[in-house]
């Protein structure tokens, strides 16, 4: 019998994709996209944390549709993930981060604007994921952290560097559809690796305009830049 997994039979493992409650911290550009893609394969827990409401400009750079504007984007997205498949249980919290939102799932993505944001972040569910993928984006340039033992997570550590360090502007003060789904996607290509027992890339960086692509090895040093 057809069911709607069917054709990523092989690729994404549904017996440990039930067992998953994954976390979305930022639902903008990449963040919303990311959601979608884990309702799409059949994630069956969703939690999204989002402060903001929709704007005007994220129906063109995030995804949203014309009537989600001045709506909360957490309950917009539900919304979008309710229209995929209504038996998802989705937690949404329309607020920014915050410890007493409860123990965060077991896999987490983290797609906010600020390193001092994703540091905060980080320190609080650090201890308690399993699974962690950081996107960030400027423009077209596209960076992935992954980390899911403790060299890796050390590894990470070393990315976030001071605020001030950052380069001038939020992440996603220049951004379009196409790149924030291109991010999205590599963000969950590593989490059905991850689910497959496969090894994961722990730093990826893509420049779209000048058509580069590089994957930092897991001994190798990495570098502070956003």
């Amino acid at each position: 019998m057809n069911t709607r997994f069917e054709r990523q039979q092989g690729l994404v493992p549904q017996e440990r994709l039930a067992a998953v409650r994954a976390t979305v911290i930022g639902v903008g550009a990449i963040g919303r996209q990311v959601a979608l893609q884990l309702a799409a394969i059949g994630v069956r827990r969703l939690q999204l944390v989002d402060f903001d409401r929709v704007e005007l400009t994220n129906v063109t750079s995030q995804g949203y549709w014309k009537a989600d504007v001045g709506r909360l984007k957490v309950d917009a997205t539900c919304a979008a993930i309710e229209a995929i498949d209504p038996s998802i249980s989705v937690d949404s919290h329309a607020d920014r981060f915050r410890p007493k939102h409860g123990v965060v799932g077991d896999v987490v993505f983290c797609a906010v604007d600020s390193i001092s944001a994703r540091s905060s972040i980080w320190r609080t569910v650090e201890p308690r994921c399993r699974f962690w993928a950081d996107g960030r984006m400027l423009g077209e340039t596209i960076r992935v952290l992954t980390a899911v033992d403790l060299p890796q997570r050390r590894q990470y550590a070393e990315t976030l560097f001071a605020q001030s360090a950052a380069q001038i502007g939020q992440c996603t003060s220049r951004s379009t559809i196409y790149a924030a789904s291109i991010a999205a996607g590599l963000m969950v290509h590593q989490f059905t690796r991850w689910l497959r027992d496969l090894p994961i890339d722990v730093d990826m960086t893509t420049d779209l305009l000048a058509s580069d692509w590089a994957a930092t090895p897991r001994d190798q040093a990495v570098s502070s830049t956003s």
